[in-house]
């Protein structure tokens, strides 16, 4: 009886053993199902030609518009912009007013702007060059000229302004009733397709 027991002990002993070895077996392959550095919270890669958005589950950070910086495309009233040539040309948020009775042409409303030009080339340059055009929906708007108010276009058109030198024009336009988008094209030279353009509402 006691040789019985023995054995009985040792083969208990021997099953426990492969038990705890299969037990481990598991558990090692059960760690190798995730990559890694792989926390529960990583997103799994999309099928190919899925796009980040898409496989994350975030948001592309947005792109920068190129209207917001193209002086072709439209810079914002308050800007300032600068030609290859070294001439800089700024224009200021509008200020709208009421023509007088003496301002020509007729306009119920209309959007001045200081315009400042600033020579940093080698050369003077002459005001009389630069052209400037303002448009509502695609239709050019005239310049509103009121001596009551101050608006006399520019009056030393023919004057050189030296490199290193700055001058400063206001330059009025006739408005719609009614508050809508104006585009004012600035060419250092009117037979030059080179211009900077400010937009906004007026």
């Amino acid at each position: 009886m006691a040789t019985v027991s023995t054995v009985s002990a040792a083969s208990a002993a021997k099953t426990a053993k492969v038990v705890a070895g299969v037990c481990a077996a598991l558990a090692l392959g059960a760690c190798g199902t995730s990559p890694a550095g792989a926390g529960p919270d990583e997103a799994t890669p999309g099928p190919p030609g899925t796009p980040a958005a898409a496989a994350t589950g975030t948001a592309p950070p947005p792109q920068n518009s190129a209207a917001a910086t193209s002086p072709a495309a439209g810079l914002r009233f308050g800007s300032e912009h600068r030609f290859p040539s070294g001439l800089s040309v700024s224009v200021s948020s509008p200020n709208i007013f009421q023509p007088s009775e003496n301002a020509y042409p007729r306009s119920d409303r209309a959007a001045a702007f200081d315009i400042t030009v600033y020579n940093d080339g080698q050369k003077p340059y002459r005001l009389s060059d630069l052209s400037v055009r303002a448009s509502i929906e695609d239709v050019e708007v005239q310049q509103v000229q009121d001596a009551t108010r101050g608006y006399n276009g520019v009056v030393d058109a023919d004057r050189d302004i030296p490199p290193g030198e700055t001058v400063g024009v206001t330059l009025a336009f006739a408005a719609h009733t009614e508050p809508a988008a104006l585009r004012l094209t600035l060419r250092p030279d009117s037979s030059d397709e080179t211009k900077a353009v400010f937009v906004g509402t007026v």
